[in-house]
Formats: structure tokens, C-alpha cells, sequence
């Protein structure tokens, strides 16, 4: 019959599944190690139980060698000669054993052994746990909620608990203390402490285990399940496809009246789901996996890396974005393809830029914009803005980013541009300074004579009430000056008091004397006229 101990010892090992030779094992190394600490020796000890009466002994070993040359450890090893005289029948690489009193062993030594016992058994669970669950990743469990700590959860898998981290816990989700959930094994941790079973509420693989649960149609492989993405507590994307034509795959997971996939949404605490078709042509399945946006038009351009580029309509760009960029991400997720997605406009000023740079664009220095300051024109230089079109594309955000450009200096560019690009707003006018200088400078290098020559042979060739049109029209000393009298106050506002004063009376000077070689063309023109008319009248006559 078993004694008491051993089967306390059996009672254990059920409790912690592990084996009873393990938990043996573990009291025989406890008495052997407070017996060799009691003693306070160095020898080789070794504890034995007896499972029939439950006493447990220990005795030191000594190892056999053959002659004193070859005794390297004399507390542990003995020649052939002296074992033979304590034990006939021994040979070499024999032991002999040497039973030491464990009666007199204390508290001290039985609380030492009590520490031995339960680290050996520890690490005995520890050894079976891993072996249990390691293999066993990706697989749901049921689990029990054990506690709540102020970051993870705690559950109770009946062989061993796992730890459910913060980032695998889903944000819609709450427990209870003895509430049952299902999860989802993530891995098994070797830790200094020991394995960690490590489980999840926020895989893929939870919906998808509730998928085969809630949908016949899957958990008999008529639909399967062909990508899965998910962000914990906010939304998931399920493409499906069918192995039947007759069958549905989408409203096979729905359900009548939805009451499938309610379901799941219901334990998974509210989180969204969107069913979808799977396609094996690619840009259909972007159009699906981007709803519920309308996509106008889907393109393959890096086949190598997996991009493609999405066009939707401008009303449609914010919905295929979605919320913080979810509806794209997960749509790349689910087709393990990069998504660029733009909307019409963006593609059209795209091509019409390729097409610029193609066709090598009109480009024009930014000197060219006279109306910019020098200071002006270094900073943007310095910035890397060298040509005009450059700067009329920039906004004014983008102006005010370069180094020494603000809001006046911003609005002072955007004048200057539209300027050089011959748009003026309502009240504004056009310059005519360069236009007046060039008049006056004609008017300054021509020479009188030769002026006067010119209308006399002009006034001959013409009729005269041509001659008498042109008089009307050009009575304007001004004008036939070629001075006018904006320039003359430009010209007195720019000067001081008293160079004012001399500069206009070489102007007067120089105006009376225009005023003078007008009238004797006026006068000259006068009498040809008449003699024109004269002669008229005789040839009539």
C-alpha cells in the first residue's frame, strides 16, 4: 500500500498535470541538498523515497577508480583496494553508497527543502504548459475572465492562465470577473519567470473563428474566407467567395435580415463589419474593397511592388478616405496592395503638369518681375524660387514659409505677379511712364529742321480738310511737345525747392519755343491750304 506522502504527491501532480516522478524526483533533490547544507560537506549527496512507507533517506556516493594515480577528487572518489574492502563484488566506475542520519534535520532544513520542492514543480508547469500550448497558436480558446489588472486581463484556460495585453484588447470591450469570452492564442512566451500564454480579443483570426461558428455555409467550405482586415473596435473588412454559383457568399454571411453577422457584431461588442465579394482581377476587388465609396476608375502602376492608383469623384474622395484614412488602410490590408487614391481634379492637374514638363514648359527668370524689390527677389532666389511661373503656382501659405517673407510682402508679390502677367483689378490702372519717357525721348533727339520738313511734306500731301482735322485733333501743345504736364509735376515733386523752380523755367523756355514752331506750322499749313483751294477754284472755273 502507498504511504500518505506518495499519494499526497499523486494528488499534486493531477492538480498541476504534471507527472508524479517529477514531483518525486523534486522531494528527493529538497533532502538531498538540506542534508549535504546540515552536514556542511562537499560530498556527492543524493536522496531517496521510499514510495511503499514514505521514508525518505539520503546517503553520499563515492565513485570507483582503479589506483591512487587516477584519484583526482579524494572527498568523492576512492581506489579500487579500499571499495573492495568494503564491498567485494565492486568493480571499476562502481559506486558505494554511504547512508547519512536525516533524523537530526531541523526546521531549517525542512523549510529549505520545502523551497526546493516548489521550485522544481514550478518549473515542471512550466515545462508542461509550453508543451500544451505552443503548438497550438492561432487557435481560439474558451477562457475565463480570473482577474482585472490596471493594464491586461487575466484569464483562466483550466490548464494554465493567459494574459491578454492592452494592445490586443479591443476598446468597445469591458469584462467581468468570471465572465466567459472567447480569445485568441497569440503565442507562448519562454520568460526568466516562466512560459506566458499570451491571447487576444483583437486578430483577424476571432472573426473568423465566428465567422465558421455563425455561417454554415463556411464551416462546410461551400463560401470560404479569402482575406481578413481588422482594427480592434473600430471596423473589419471580410471578403468572401464562393465555391457554388448558386450561392451567395455575401448574403450567405449576412444572413435573413442579418441576423448572422448581428450576431458577431454583438460579441464583438458593436464593431463594424463589411462583407465583401473577392475577385481575382485586382481592380475589381479595389473597387469593392474601397465601398461604400463609388470609384470611377482603377489602375495598376507598379506591378513589382503591388501599387495601384484609384480615381474617385471630388464627393467621393473624403468617404473612400475615410475616417482618419481607415476605409484606405484597411482596403490596403485586405489586398496586401499600396493604394494611391486621388480625386478627379487632383489627376487632371497631375497630367496637365506631366504634360508642362514634357513638352518643356515656358520657364522665365523671377528678375523678370521688375516690381519685386532686390531684397525681395534674394530671399525667394535663396529659397529656390527662380522662375515666375514657379511663384504665380505657389499659394500664400507657401510664400509665408520662406525665410523674411510675410503678409505684406506676400501681397506685394501677388501684385507684382499679376502685374507682369498683364491683369489689373478694377481701379487699378495700367503704367504709362515707359511709354511717356519713349515719347518724350523721341521728341528730345529729333531735330527741329527736320520736324518741320516733315509736316510741310506731309501737310502738301494731304487735302485739306485733312490738314484742318488734324489741327483740331492735335491743338494740344502738350501733346505736340511731347511734354505733358503729369510729367512736369512728377518731375517738380522729385526735385528740391529750388531746383524745382529752375527746372521749370527751362520747361516754360522749352514749351514757348514748341508753342512758337506750332504756330508757324499752323500758319504754313494754312496757306497752303489756300493756295490749294485757289487753285481749286481756277481749275473750276
Amino acid at each position: 500500500m502507498a504511504s500518505v506522502l506518495y499519494q499526497t504527491i499523486e494528488t499534486l501532480s493531477r492538480d498541476k498535470g504534471i507527472e508524479a516522478d517529477v514531483v518525486i524526483g523534486a522531494v528527493e533533490d529538497a533532502i538531498a541538498l538540506a542534508t549535504r547544507k546540515f552536514y556542511k560537506t562537499q560530498e556527492n549527496m543524493r536522496g531517496e523515497m521510499d514510495r511503499e512507507t514514505g521514508e525518505i533517506r539520503a546517503y553520499v556516493y563515492k565513485t570507483v577508480v582503479e589506483s591512487t594515480e587516477q584519484v583526482d577528487d579524494e572527498v568523492n572518489q576512492m581506489t579500487l583496494e579500499q571499495a573492495r574492502e568494503l564491498a567485494p563484488e565492486v568493480e571499476v566506475g562502481g559506486e558505494l553508497r554511504f547512508y547519512k542520519d536525516t533524523t537530526p534535520l531541523g526546521r531549517i532544513a525542512a523549510q529549505m527543502a520545502k523551497q526546493v520542492i516548489f521550485q522544481k514543480v514550478r518549473e515542471a508547469e512550466r515545462d508542461t504548459v509550453y508543451n500544451e500550448y505552443n503548438h497550438r497558436a492561432g487557435e481560439v480558446l474558451n477562457a475565463t475572465v480570473k482577474r482585472l489588472e490596471p493594464m491586461d486581463v487575466i484569464f483562466d484556460l483550466g490548464k494554465a492562465e493567459a494574459r491578454m495585453p492592452k494592445r490586443e484588447q479591443s476598446r468597445l470591450e469591458q469584462f467581468a470577473i468570471g465572465e466567459r469570452v472567447r480569445v485568441v492564442l497569440l503565442r507562448v512566451d519562454r520568460a526568466a519567470k516562466g512560459p506566458q500564454v499570451i491571447v487576444s480579443r483583437a486578430a483577424p483570426a476571432l472573426v473568423q473563428n465566428l465567422f465558421q461558428s455563425e455561417v454554415p455555409e463556411i464551416y462546410d467550405g461551400t463560401v470560404s474566407i479569402r482575406a481578413i482586415a481588422r482594427e480592434a473596435g473600430e471596423r473589419t473588412k471580410i471578403a468572401v467567395m464562393s465555391r457554388d454559383k448558386d450561392v451567395d457568399p455575401v448574403g450567405a454571411c449576412v444572413g435573413m435580415k442579418g441576423m448572422r453577422v448581428q450576431s458577431i457584431i454583438r460579441e464583438l461588442r458593436g464593431e463594424k463589419i463589411d462583407i465583401i465579394e473577392y475577385s481575382d482581377e485586382i481592380t475589381t476587388f479595389a473597387e469593392k474593397a474601397l465601398q461604400p465609396a463609388k470609384v470611377s476608375r482603377v489602375s495598376i502602376t507598379d506591378l513589382a511592388d503591388k501599387q495601384i492608383e484609384v480615381i474617385v469623384d471630388d464627393t467621393q474622395l473624403s468617404l473612400a478616405i475615410g475616417k482618419k484614412g481607415q476605409n484606405v488602410r484597411l482596403a490596403a490590408k485586405l489586398l496586401q496592395w499600396k493604394i494611391d487614391i486621388k480625386s478627379e481634379e487632383e489627376k487632371r492637374q497631375e497630367v496637365e503638369q506631366q504634360m508642362q514638363a514634357m513638352s518643356g514648359g515656358p520657364t522665365t527668370p523671377i528678375e523678370q518681375v521688375t516690381e519685386l524689390g532686390e531684397q525681395i527677389l534674394e530671399k525667394l532666389i535663396t529659397a529656390g524660387i527662380t522662375t515666375v511661373e514657379e511663384l504665380a503656382d505657389m499659394t500664400a501659405e507657401e510664400l509665408q514659409q520662406v525665410p523674411g517673407i510675410g503678409e505684406k510682402t506676400v501681397e506685394k508679390i501677388s501684385v507684382a505677379v499679376r502685374h507682369y502677367f498683364g491683369q489689373y483689378e478694377e481701379g487699378e490702372e495700367r503704367p504709362v511712364v515707359a511709354a511717356t519717357a519713349e515719347a518724350a525721348a523721341q521728341t528730345e533727339t529729333t531735330d527741329p529742321a527736320s520736324t518741320n520738313e516733315h509736316n510741310e511734306v506731309s501737310s502738301m500731301s494731304k487735302t485739306p480738310e485733312e490738314i484742318l482735322s488734324e489741327q483740331a485733333g492735335h491743338g494740344d501743345l502738350e501733346e505736340v511737345s511731347g511734354v505733358s504736364s503729369e510729367d512736369i509735376a512728377e518731375e517738380e515733386d522729385r526735385e528740391s525747392t529750388s531746383d524745382s523752380f529752375s527746372e521749370a523755367d527751362r520747361r516754360e523756355e522749352r514749351i514757348e519755343l514748341d508753342n512758337d514752331s506750332v504756330d508757324e506750322l499752323v500758319n504754313e499749313a494754312q496757306e497752303v491750304s489756300d493756295e490749294g483751294i485757289d487753285m481749286d477754284g481756277n481749275d473750276r472755273g
